[in-house]
C-alpha cells in the first residue's frame, strides 16, 4: 500500500467534501513550538496533534525517551481528533514527514490501514498556492476502535543479534551514528552491527519522498533485500518510522526498534559501537 497522498489529491478531496481527518503533527528534535506553529498557520481543517504527550508514553530509561502510549490512550486520543472507522486520515508536518510519519505507523499498528502521509506536508501544500489558516480546530467526537500488533516490532533483545541474521538500519544521522556527537542520549554511538541508513537520505530538497525505484536502489545498496528480514531504529523510535515508510514505498517490509538507540544507551549491559563500520 502507498502510503502517500499528494497535495493536489488532497485538496480534491477537500473541495469535493469527501470525508477526511487531517492531523497536524509538527515537531522536531530541538524544536518544542509545534503547537505555535500550527496556531499560527495550518492546513484548513487540520486539527493539531501532540506529539510528546498523545503519540508517547512519559520519557522513561527502561523504554526510551518517546515510549508508545497504551493502547487505550492511543484510542482516546484518535477518538479526540475525529476519526471514525473507515474514514480516510492524512497526517503532515513541516519537516518532510519525519515526524507525521510515527503517526502513520501507529494508526498502521492500531490495524487502521486508511492512513497516509502528505507528501511534501506544509511546505508542498504552500507550494502549490492552496491556503493556510490560524487558531485552533476542534474536531467532532470520534468513534474509531483500535488493535495493536498490526506492524512488526523487535525489542532490545531481537536488536542485539539481528545483524546475524539480517539487517538492522540506524535512522539517525551519520554524526550521531558514528558517536562524534550525543545531544540527547547517555552514550554516543550505534548498536553493533547496525548500518547507518540517515533518514533525511529518504527525501530530496523539496521535502517530498524520493521516487520508488530511487530509494529501492538507496536501500538495496545498504544490503536490504526481500528474502533478509530488516528493522530499524533511531534516537527515540520516531523518526525510524519515516524510514519504514520509505522503505514500504521501496517494497520492503521491515520491523520498528520502538525503544530504539535511547533505550539502548541507557543500559549499561548493552555495548556501544563508534565509527562508521557497522
Amino acid at each position: 500500500m502507498n502510503p502517500l497522498m499528494d497535495v493536489s489529491a488532497l485538496n480534491h478531496r477537500m473541495t469535493s467534501g469527501e470525508r477526511t481527518v487531517l492531523l497536524d503533527v509538527r515537531w522536531a528534535l530541538g524544536d518544542p513550538h509545534g503547537r505555535e506553529h500550527y496556531l499560527a498557520a495550518h492546513i484548513p481543517g487540520a486539527v493539531f496533534v501532540d506529539l510528546p504527550t498523545e503519540l508517547a508514553g512519559p520519557a522513561d530509561p527502561g523504554q526510551g525517551r518517546h515510549p508508545l502510549p497504551p493502547l487505550q490512550q492511543f484510542q482516546e486520543s484518535a477518538r479526540c481528533w475525529g476519526i471514525r472507522d473507515h474514514d480516510v486520515v492524512v497526517a503532515y508536518d513541516d519537516t518532510g514527514s519525519t515526524a507525521a510519519a510515527r503517526l502513520w505507523w501507529m494508526l498502521r499498528n492500531a490495524g487502521f490501514s486508511n492512513v497516509y502521509l502528505l507528501d511534501g506536508g506544509l511546505s508542498a501544500w504552500r507550494a502549490a498556492g492552496y491556503a493556510v489558516e490560524g487558531g485552533l480546530e476542534q474536531a467532532s467526537l470520534g468513534d474509531v476502535t483500535l488493535t495493536d500488533g498490526s506492524m512488526p516490532v523487535i525489542d532490545a533483545a531481537q536488536a542485539a543479534e539481528w545483524s546475524a541474521r539480517g539487517v538492522l538500519l540506524d535512522a539517525r544521522a551519520g554524526e550521531r551514528y558514528r558517536g562524534e556527537i550525543e545531544p540527547v542520549d547517555p552514550r554516543a554511538g550505534h548498536i553493533p552491527g547496525a548500518v547507518s541508513a540517515p533518514t533525511a537520505a529518504n527525501i530530496g530538497s523539496d521535502g517530498r519522498f524520493l521516487p520508488p525505484e530511487e530509494l529501492r536502489e538507496r536501500f538495496t545498496a545498504l544490503g536490504v533485500r526481500s528474502d533478509v528480514p530488516t528493522a530499524v531504529y533511531c534516537g527515540s523510535g520516531v523518526t525510524a518510522a519515516h524510514e519504514i515508510a520509505a522503505l514500504e514505498i521501496a517494497g520492503f517490509p521491515a520491523a520498528l526498534y520502538p525503544g530504539s538507540f535511547s533505550q539502548w544507551s541507557n543500559d549499561p549491559a548493552n555495548e556501544v559501537a563508534t565509527g562508521a563500520a557497522p
